[in-house]
């Protein structure tokens, strides 16, 4: 039996338990196997398709091109969403699935799904808690804003320009986890070496795996992390060698690099409106609620049917955020069905997302997200 909640009682009032989320959390595998099949299939083409055209400079391909290069980036963001899915284990039912699932995906994406995976866990653990996470863009505090010099603080805006997206995103799917894995490699050889030279001191020796086991990385924090992107970056590595050398080296860097690009950056402005509105809840650790930081922390973003198709429904935002075990083929039934306990829930507009990309600063005393431009203003008119 459903609890009854006043559709009118303020959103504090409400508890998890009040909201019918288990009926829509378990996964379906022939929905999965399909949701897959008609994504990756469509990209296998769609890619074949932009090779040929572009193979020659002509007018038709020119024309051609950018309508390709949509529809690949749009069928992108819903594969990333797929794999989204299979880290939190909602796609298919079974763990192996959803993992072999995620890193079959993630060799389309150029990006290691585990590790990423594991820190959007912490995301959902802690969203709407500003003290914990600050989002993809490590956002600062409006002190910490305003005790920077004129010259870092047009750094800090500059960075977090919305055209920033396309080289970041570039560099946060494809060069990171690679320079985060030779950086590591780096620091074990260190490591290696540092035991070593204490061994000779003292004689006391260790076998090569227990130095492996003493080794703590910077930059990974399980062995499998370690392993998901050693594997991942040897996979795709050879899979670059191989489009390269069918249809040219210069000729497939060009195009992944203006997809991957323009994908990453798609990809990232999703998450980052639909945590970084106006009015978004934000809180210190003292007094968060997850409730709250999934229902006024989450937007419910007003999308075309056929962006939520490519989008695999992440818009229902607030739902996922409710219970991220919910796969997305059931956050609009689950939303629906919850319908009059979502008083709470900010729906953003298209038109105001542009509004989302200047809120960079947290007002910790104004329980709000700022843009740098209320600082000046609120430093003017102190003046």
């Amino acid at each position: 039996m459903n609890n009854v909640v006043d559709p009118a009682a303020p959103s504090a009032s409400l508890r998890r338990i009040d909201f019918e989320l288990a009926p829509f959390m378990e996964s379906n595998n022939g929905i999965a196997i399909w949701q897959l099949a008609s994504t990756v299939i469509p990209i296998i083409a769609v890619a074949i398709a932009l090779a040929a055209i572009t193979e020659t400079l002509q007018a038709w391909s020119l024309m051609s091109a950018p309508v390709l290069i949509t529809l690949m980036v749009l069928l992108l963001s819903r594969s990333f969403s797929l794999m989204h899915d299979c880290g939190h284990g909602s796609l298919f039912r079974s763990k192996r699935a959803n993992r072999m699932a995620a890193f079959g995906l993630s060799l389309i994406h150029g990006m290691p799904q585990h590790p990423w995976s594991r820190g959007h866990a912490f995301h959902h653990r802690h969203n709407g808690n500003w003290d914990l996470y600050r989002g993809p863009s490590a956002l600062i505090t409006r002190q910490q804003y305003q005790e920077k010099t004129p010259f870092s603080q047009w750094i800090y805006r500059a960075l977090r320009h919305p055209l920033l997206l396309f080289p970041g995103g570039f560099y946060y799917l494809i060069i990171k986890p690679r320079l985060s894995l030779l950086l590591s490699s780096f620091e074990f050889t260190a490591h290696s070496l540092t035991s070593l030279f204490k061994m000779l001191q003292t004689g006391q020796w260790q076998t090569p795996i227990e130095v492996a086991k003493s080794y703590r990385s910077s930059f990974f924090y399980t062995s499998g992390e370690l392993i998901d992107i050693a594997a991942n970056t040897l996979i795709v590595t050879l899979l670059w060698w191989q489009l390269g050398s069918w249809i040219g080296h210069w000729h497939f860097w060009i195009l992944y690099t203006v997809v991957m690009s323009c994908s990453a950056a798609v990809m990232i402005a999703v998450f980052f409106v639909q945590h970084n509105f106006p009015g978004s809840y934000t809180s210190g650790s003292e007094n968060w609620s997850y409730l709250k930081g999934a229902l006024e922390g989450s937007s419910f973003l007003q999308l075309p049917a056929f962006l939520n198709w490519f989008t695999a429904d992440i818009a229902y935002h607030h739902i996922h955020h409710l219970s991220e075990r919910i796969p997305n083929y059931k956050l609009k039934r689950c939303h629906q069905a919850n319908r009059d306990r979502l008083h709470g829930v900010h729906r953003l507009q298209i038109k105001d997302l542009g509004q989302c990309f200047s809120l960079i600063l947290w007002d910790r005393e104004g329980h709000q997200l700022i843009s740098p431009n209320e600082v000046i203003g609120q430093v003017a008119t102190a003046g």
